[in-house]
């Protein structure tokens, strides 16, 4: 059985969520063989997994799951889909977003992913000294009001920044943020507030990018430069814990309560993710339906005691990354703000 959550009355997503990122072109420096991908989301679909997240500046993702829309309508797939997608605007132009220039770019993804309506946007804002989020979104409010709007979320807001939101009458269904064994930030505070205003957690960097794996185990600590930008990310939260020592004690953990449940060790740190207060859903990066199958096992087993001691022991050593969400990647001064690029709508208008 797939398991399934309601982010609203009538809307449900399965729990392992299609990311779209992988497939961007501001991450792979290879082309894609476009029919190849799109027979494996349909394998994706057809095994269950039927949410997809995307952004309006993951470069050509919304165009890729705009042809899954038109190949679904004419075969023989009866499953509906669920297209998650983000408004992002540049942060060189916080200052001058305005009401016409949002309504462009939800039109822009509504014409991009071929739909009348939008299952749901998820807002973001790289500056808060540019503290114009609240009037912004307001405005993606309106555009809710109008029908082309489902479902209003966010992502990486802070705790602060996400109660004004909710506050101002934002009707925040689900908030996506960087939650993982290796990243518990949201335990801080978010959780609670999400609880309390019954906001559901979509979390992504479960696996660390693909360091949580059994390939990883027993291999010398990796030096920069790293393949791409997503180990690059998650290595500087696996020094943010400690040391690589202790990420490699963790992942001998993992792989050891894997074998237990007959899992991999992914699937194992996913469980986690999954199993913890308000969280809807894990996003998993997209790039081909070869780990389907094993992906699937998520739902065959859970966690139990003995297995969460073993893990709290291994996470009691850890140091961090403290603070709230994203608080780390808005440091301009810090190392985890170099590797964003935080102006992919410009490269993304067409």
């Amino acid at each position: 059985m797939i398991e399934r959550l309601e982010l609203a009355p009538g809307y449900s997503i399965s729990r392992l969520v299609n990311g779209g990122w992988q497939l961007s072109a501001g991450h792979r420096p290879d082309a894609l063989d476009r029919q190849e991908v799109i027979r494996d989301l349909r394998r994706m679909v057809e095994g269950g997994l039927t949410t997809f997240d995307c952004a309006d500046i993951y470069l050509g993702v919304e165009e890729l799951l705009g042809e899954l829309v038109r190949d679904l309508k004419k075969s023989s797939v009866s499953e509906e889909i669920q297209i998650h997608t983000k408004f992002v605007p540049d942060r060189s132009d916080l200052e001058a977003v305005d009401r016409p220039g949002v309504t462009r770019i939800i039109d822009r993804s509504l014409r991009r992913l071929g739909v009348e309506r939008l299952d749901l946007v998820q807002f973001h804002w790289w500056d808060y000294e540019i503290p114009r989020y609240v009037e912004v979104a307001g405005w993606l409010v309106d555009l809710q009001r109008v029908g082309k709007i489902r479902l209003l979320g966010t992502t990486n807001f802070d705790t602060p920044r996400l109660r004004e939101l909710v506050d101002s009458g934002f009707p925040v269904a689900a908030h996506q943020v960087q939650y993982s064994l290796l990243d518990r930030r949201p335990e801080a505070a978010m959780v609670d507030f999400c609880r309390e205003n019954e906001i559901q957690l979509l979390c992504y960097g479960s696996v660390a990018g693909g360091f949580i794996s059994a390939r990883y185990l027993g291999l010398p600590e990796p030096e920069e430069p790293l393949p791409n930008r997503s180990l690059t990310k998650y290595k500087l939260i696996i020094e943010e814990i400690g040391s690589w020592e202790l990420f490699q004690e963790l992942l001998g953990a993992l792989v050891g309560i894997g074998r237990k449940h007959r899992v991999s060790p992914t699937m194992v740190a996913v469980r986690w993710v999954l199993e913890q207060p308000q969280v809807a859903a894990v996003l998993l990066g997209t790039r081909n339906a070869a780990h389907l199958e094993q992906n699937l096992e998520v739902f065959g087993f859970r966690l139990d005691e003995e297995d969460q001691k073993v893990l709290s022991h291994i996470l009691r050593q850890g140091s961090g990354p403290a603070g709230e969400p994203f608080a780390l990647e808005r440091d301009p001064e810090g190392p985890h703000a170099v590797i964003m690029k935080t102006d992919l709508n410009r490269a993304a208008k067409s």
